[in-house]
């Protein structure tokens, strides 16, 4: 059975440091893109960061810069680093991981919310 458990959501003032770590488990984690997503209320889902089997990293525009996405293969562990956080980075984030021969799996997401 494929798990994808997301933790390190929380409460952070503005220009705060939150690091999210997604465990995987069921899946060959070393040759999957592992990617961080996160939707906003009454938004859509948006591409955050991902990062290939093979270390090759994207970000959206509007995270360049302040965030940075890595995974340990050992631990079969993603994470998200985020620094100076915004009122605008609040929302629930999703980690998803893709593999072309097994397909697409989704987290149930943990919530970063950025207020003072």
């Amino acid at each position: 059975q494929v798990q994808l458990v997301e933790s390190g959501g929380a409460l952070v003032q503005p220009g705060g440091s939150l690091r999210l770590s997604c465990a995987a488990s069921g899946i060959a984690f070393s040759v999957n893109t592992m990617a961080w997503h996160r939707q906003a209320p009454g938004k859509q889902r948006e591409l955050v960061a991902s990062i290939t089997s093979g270390g090759t990293v994207n970000y959206a525009d509007s995270v360049k810069g302040r965030f940075t996405i890595s995974r340990d293969n050992v631990k079969n562990t993603a994470y998200l680093q985020m620094n100076t956080l915004k009122p605008e980075d609040t929302a629930v984030y999703y980690c998803n991981s893709y593999y072309i021969y097994t397909g697409t799996y989704w987290g149930r997401g943990t919530q970063v919310t950025v207020s003072s």
